[in-house]
């Protein structure tokens, strides 16, 4: 997990596409409360190929939108979809973002508490499988998410990120999400 992941070449090889499918389906398997505890399965709503000690630069991300403050399921079941090889932050806000509960990451086992800072937004660029260029822009938890699964195909933990003096930390201008 400290290593820095190989780049992707195109075209995929097949196990390439397959391993992108099949990271996407332990996402969707992980958020199903049946089918978790039936696999013993951790929610997730992301994964690296280099947690399934692989070293493709290849990050699945399934971010699924809450229900309506009446419980009601929203119109669209995620608001971030995607499989990304070779992602990349090409530009980022100055103002830092942090989780207030803390993040958790399916290759730790255990709570790390502290504020995990981040960027508050970024900008990404990615291939799909077919090879298609795609730029994104990313804030709050989506922002979050992403630079998590960055950056562990750059060998990076989510702690690292914590302030080890003073973990619950807040930088000036920091964003603390709920």
């Amino acid at each position: 997990l400290r290593a820095i992941a190989e780049e992707v070449s195109f075209p995929l090889s097949d196990q390439e596409i397959i391993l992108g499918e099949k990271m996407m389906q332990f996402l969707k398997h992980s958020q199903d409360p049946v089918t978790a505890e039936k696999m013993g399965l951790r929610g997730g709503v992301g994964l690296a190929a280099p947690q399934l000690d692989i070293s493709k630069r290849l990050i699945a991300v399934l971010v699924p939108n809450p229900e309506d403050e009446e419980g009601n399921p929203p119109k669209e079941a995620y608001s971030l979809q995607t499989l990304m090889y070779n992602p990349k932050i090409v530009a980022h806000s100055v103002q830092d973002a942090a989780l207030a509960d803390g993040e958790g990451c399916l290759s730790v086992d255990r709570e790390v508490p502290g504020y995990v800072v981040r960027h508050a937004r970024v900008t990404v660029d990615y291939f799909d499988k077919d090879g298609q260029k795609h730029r994104i822009k990313l804030k709050g938890y989506n922002a979050i998410v992403v630079q998590h699964e960055i950056d562990h195909i750059n060998g990076i933990m989510f702690y690292d990120r914590i302030n080890e003096i003073d973990p619950f930390a807040v930088k000036d201008g920091m964003l603390v999400i709920e």
